[in-house]
């Protein structure tokens, strides 16, 4: 029996109605025709068990429809009976929560058993209505997901936040000050940043809804509807971040507010930054990232994409003022303010990273190194414009009194007050010190007792002491050029001698003394020791010469002119009343240098007119001495006071 015999003993088939029927067939065709060969018969035994297997599974389907429609039918009750209610879900206890989660899920199982079955047309109707059973149901979860973040958030007190390092900030804005002549404070402190500071992580949603909302999400995801889930969540949240930002008080600004800004409000804006990224950071962003994990935490991708999208936006505006801060002008006053900005987003890069993992938040973590790259490009920009701020400032006036100079306090607090950042100046300047021409030798080398062993000058000072070097040798120069506004050779000497002196103690008294050694000191110690020697002798060596006896004889003789004497004392008096006039008007700021030039002035000017008047005691009568010596010797307490006073003046004292 060939194939057409096969097909004789196979009735037409007209849909699955037959298939039973045609089974049947086969199944006779196959114990009463002889005449059928092995082949033939092994072909139609196994058709026979397909057309069977068929009609079972044809049975079977039925039989399930009918079950998924009247399973959909009591879900689809009930989900509109809790649509029609209109209240929340979660307020209605929690029998009523399981009820309708079990509802949901049934939609959820139901929607995948029907897509999981071979549909004919007509019953794609019904796989419809399970997905808008499914949708309606979904979309009440996503209600109630955004209604127990939003009632059970918990309010956020940035004031409760303690660090271990005091927030106190210490730089007044009366010492922030240009290069200009006025006055200026005689400190520059430095904010606290300090690095020790804890991560704290805080309940931002009342923790008992914690299960419930990660059982939304789970379900949510489940059937597929994990766009939903995720905005709804990540909007919620980037709102409570909004309003963290603005408990930090930063209100948001665009580069242009920021570059507009005076800078007594740039400043204020700046320390709140510092604060606020901190908190905002290692408890707020620490926080959000253990609520995200919470909730989301069965889907490690979900998790760091809606932590990405709820925090993007607040971390990026914080960023923001950051980068303004980098493009605005170098102005020196800013350098510190900036140097804490850079320190911060140091500090904070390992959390940062740790926040931000893998390939989704990469986007943050780039943003934020490149910003600090910035930074520290502004830093570095700052600093150079300091060193070029110093070797340009002009004055037209002398200095008054011969005192310290502004620019002599502002430079050396400024750089006194930049130890504190000396390891983040290192970091940030060596890669740039072949730029700059340092105008010192290696006498003024710190520690020139350890050249040999470490290796000469080059190598042991660090970027910093280069730079710092560089800044007192410019200012030197600087002050040098403003010594020569003073018409009087002596003022010149005593300007010098008080501001290197100023420098010297500063730098004696200071962190500074690490980095510009005891050589440095010794040298300008001596340089200052000189200038009071030099005012001396300008000073006092014509008065001095008065002493001598050499043109006081009578012509012809080897006596005493009493005429020449008496001019000699008239001539004295009036120069030491002179001097008096003058350099009682003359100020020495320091109380030990004040005493110790008096002393040296007194040991040479009352010795040798004590020597001189007893001398030519028996020349001159009393009447023509004017002042004793003890006299004179109180008139020079009287010098450097920086009040001008007269020998004329009976109240002078």
């Amino acid at each position: 029996m060939d194939m057409a015999d096969c097909k004789s003993v196979i009735p037409e088939l007209e849909g699955e109605e037959n298939l039973i029927a045609a089974a049947k067939h086969i199944a006779r065709a196959l114990g009463s025709n002889k005449n059928l060969t092995d082949d033939t018969r092994r072909i139609l035994a196994d058709l026979g068990v397909q057309l069977s297997s068929i009609s079972t599974y044809s049975e079977k389907k039925d039989e399930n429809l009918s079950e998924i429609e009247n399973c959909l039918n009591d879900v689809q009750e009930k989900i509109a009976s809790w649509e029609a209610d209109q209240s929340m879900i979660w307020d209605s206890g929690s029998d009523e929560v399981s009820e309708y989660l079990n509802a949901a899920d049934e939609a959820r199982k139901l929607t995948d058993r029907l897509e999981s079955l071979s549909l004919k047309n007509e019953e794609y109707e019904l796989l419809g209505r399970a997905h808008d059973v499914l949708q309606t149901a979904m979309a009440m979860l996503e209600e109630e997901l955004v209604y127990m973040l939003v009632q059970n958030k918990q309010p956020f007190e940035p004031e409760h936040v303690s660090f271990r390092s005091s927030e106190e900030d210490t730089l007044d804005e009366s010492s922030i000050i240009s290069f200009g002549d006025d006055s200026v404070e005689d400190s520059i402190l430095r904010d606290s940043t300090s690095r020790a500071s804890e991560e704290f992580i805080i309940d931002l949603v009342h923790p008992h809804v914690i299960p419930e909302l990660r059982c939304i999400a789970n379900l949510m995801i489940s059937s597929k509807y994990e766009r939903e889930c995720t905005q709804a969540y990540t909007s919620v949240r980037k709102e409570a971040l909004d309003e963290c930002i603005f408990i930090l008080a930063m209100e948001k600004l665009s580069i242009e507010d920021v570059l507009r800004m005076e800078w007594v409000t740039l400043n204020s804006m700046i320390k709140g930054w510092i604060r606020a990224m901190k908190i905002f950071v290692r408890v707020y962003l620490a926080s959000e990232k253990w609520l995200s994990e919470q909730i989301f935490g069965d889907h490690e991708r979900i998790n760091q994409v809606c932590f990405l999208e709820a925090s993007k936006a607040s971390i990026l505006q914080l960023l923001n003022f950051a980068d303004a801060m980098s493009i605005g002008p170098h102005k020196p006053e800013k350098l510190f303010r900036i140097l804490d900005m850079y320190e911060v987003l140091a500090d904070l890069v390992p959390d940062i990273d740790t926040l931000y993992l893998g390939e989704a938040g990469s986007s943050i973590t780039m943003e934020w190194h490149e910003v600090l790259g910035r930074l520290g490009d502004c830093v570095r920009a700052t600093f150079i414009e300091f060193e070029n701020a110093i070797a340009t400032n002009h004055s037209t006036n002398p200095i008054l009194g011969g005192g310290i100079h502004p620019l002599t306090r502002y430079v050396m607090n400024y750089i006194r007050t930049l130890t504190d950042y000396g390891d983040t100046l290192n970091l940030l300047l060596k890669d740039h010190d072949d730029e700059v021409h340092l105008p010192f030798s290696p006498d003024v080398s710190p520690s020139k007792e350890n050249d040999n062993k470490s290796g000469g000058l080059s190598n042991r000072i660090s970027p910093t002491a280069r730079h710092f070097l560089s800044v007192a040798a410019i200012l030197e120069c600087n002050l040098d050029a403003k010594s020569k506004l003073c018409k009087e050779a002596a003022l010149q000497h005593i300007f010098l001698m008080n501001n290197i002196h100023y420098m010297a103690e500063k730098v004696k008294g200071s962190e500074l003394r690490l980095i510009f050694g005891d050589e440095w000191i010794r040298k300008r110690n001596w340089k200052f020791q000189q200038h009071a020697m030099n005012y001396e002798r300008a000073s006092w060596s014509s008065i001095l010469s008065l002493f001598k006896d050499e043109g006081l004889q009578n012509p012809g003789s080897n006596s005493i002119s009493k005429i020449l004497l008496k001019e000699r004392f008239r001539s004295f008096y009036l120069a030491f009343e002179e001097i008096y006039r003058t350099q009682t008007g003359w100020v020495i700021p320091d109380l030990q240098l004040r005493e110790d030039l008096r002393i040296s002035t007194s040991l040479k000017v009352i010795q040798a007119y004590r020597t001189f008047v007893g001398r030519n005691a028996t020349h001159i009568s009393d009447k023509h001495i004017k002042y004793s010596a003890d006299d004179m010797e109180n008139f020079l307490l009287d010098l450097f006071e920086g009040s001008p006073k007269s020998l004329q003046n009976p109240c002078r004292r």
